[in-house]
């Protein structure tokens, strides 16, 4: 694994059971995070981000489970840790950011018991004189007043509290970040106060930070990479500068073409024909043949591999790798 690689996940797949059976949700995806740099992975919803995301972190419960793959954690494959193991991993390497800080705080605990108790699981020889200086410590470096230390979630705003989930995941100096859709309960405001710190922290302490989202317009203004997701598989990954610029797969460019852009010359927003599909019976080979405007005979009888179409940018379409022999001539027809 090449040095500033964090963390690297290799043909991750992810089932849920359901009365209709196991579903994949997750479906043969790879992908890495690097030192220092923010991945946003986008992507409709029901796609798999999510799941993703907690697969990383191998929080995967029933009825779901991780049925293939490898997580590499700098070394580490975490698919061969015992669940004790990775109990003790997550918060000291890997934290995470949870959509809604409301759900995820205790209402009964004031903050400075939620980060006390969160260092001291992990590190118990620290007393709680040393685990409350290290408390007031971090909220200050994230903005929050140490006074603030003994209130409970309640009596904080929504951009605070969100501050607090950040220094839940930041409390034991984690190496990699996983914010799901965290920005989704903010004002524009406190979502751009939010953006600037994560950006900060990246920097300055060189975290990987892997941003879960639906939301295009905020990938593009803070990520460095970008990954795309469709129905549980991987569609595209490049830097930010190439996946904007000149997406690759049919699916990337429309959802590109449907957000908001008051530089548009159409009269109408562009809307993407079809809807997402049910993974419950998902289509055959490329699961967006349905929905593509340039789908050709072979996308719906095999599946492309996910590979570079040129540099750092990869893709899983037919349009850029080579088609089976039995099809070449119909992708050369439609070519023409």
């Amino acid at each position: 694994m090449p040095d500033d690689n964090v963390i690297r996940a290799e043909n991750l797949s992810v089932q849920y059971k359901t009365r209709a059976g196991w579903v994949s949700a997750v479906d043969d995806v790879s992908l890495e995070i690097r030192r220092g740099e923010i991945l946003g992975l986008v992507g409709e919803s029901g796609c798999g981000k999510s799941t993703l995301g907690k697969a990383l972190m191998r929080l995967i419960r029933h009825p779901a489970r991780i049925t293939n793959g490898h997580i590499w954690f700098q070394g580490i494959d975490l698919m061969t840790l015992s669940d004790n193991e990775m109990r003790q991993f997550r918060g000291r390497n890997i934290g995470m950011i949870f959509q809604d800080p409301m759900t995820s705080l205790n209402p009964i605990q004031r903050v400075v018991e939620h980060l006390i108790e969160t260092i001291r699981t992990h590190e118990p020889a620290v007393s709680d004189e040393d685990a409350h200086a290290r408390a007031a410590d971090l909220v200050d470096r994230l903005g929050i007043s140490a006074n603030r230390l003994d209130d409970y979630p309640h009596q904080l705003s929504g951009g605070m509290r969100q501050r607090v989930m950040i220094s839940l995941a930041l409390a034991l100096n984690a190496d990699l970040i996983i914010a799901d859709e965290a920005t989704t309960s903010l004002d524009v405001i406190v979502e751009a106060q939010f953006v600037e710190l994560l950006q900060q922290l990246c920097r300055d302490l060189d975290l990987a930070i892997l941003m879960i989202t639906h939301n295009i317009g905020l990938v593009a203004e803070v990520a460095d990479r970008v990954a795309v997701m469709y129905a549980g598989r991987m569609a595209e990954m490049g830097s930010a500068c190439d996946v904007f610029k000149e997406p690759l797969h049919p699916y990337t460019q429309g959802l590109l073409k449907a957000v908001p852009n008051i530089h548009l010359e159409e009269d109408e927003l562009y809307k993407m024909e079809g809807s997402p599909p049910d993974l419950v019976s998902p289509p055959p080979a490329c699961r967006f043949h349905p929905r593509c405007p340039h789908m050709m005979p072979v996308c719906s009888k095999v599946q492309p591999d996910f590979e570079t179409a040129r540099g750092d940018h990869r893709t899983a379409c037919w349009l850029y790798q080579d088609v089976p022999a039995e099809y070449q001539d119909v992708r050369e027809g439609s070519k023409a």
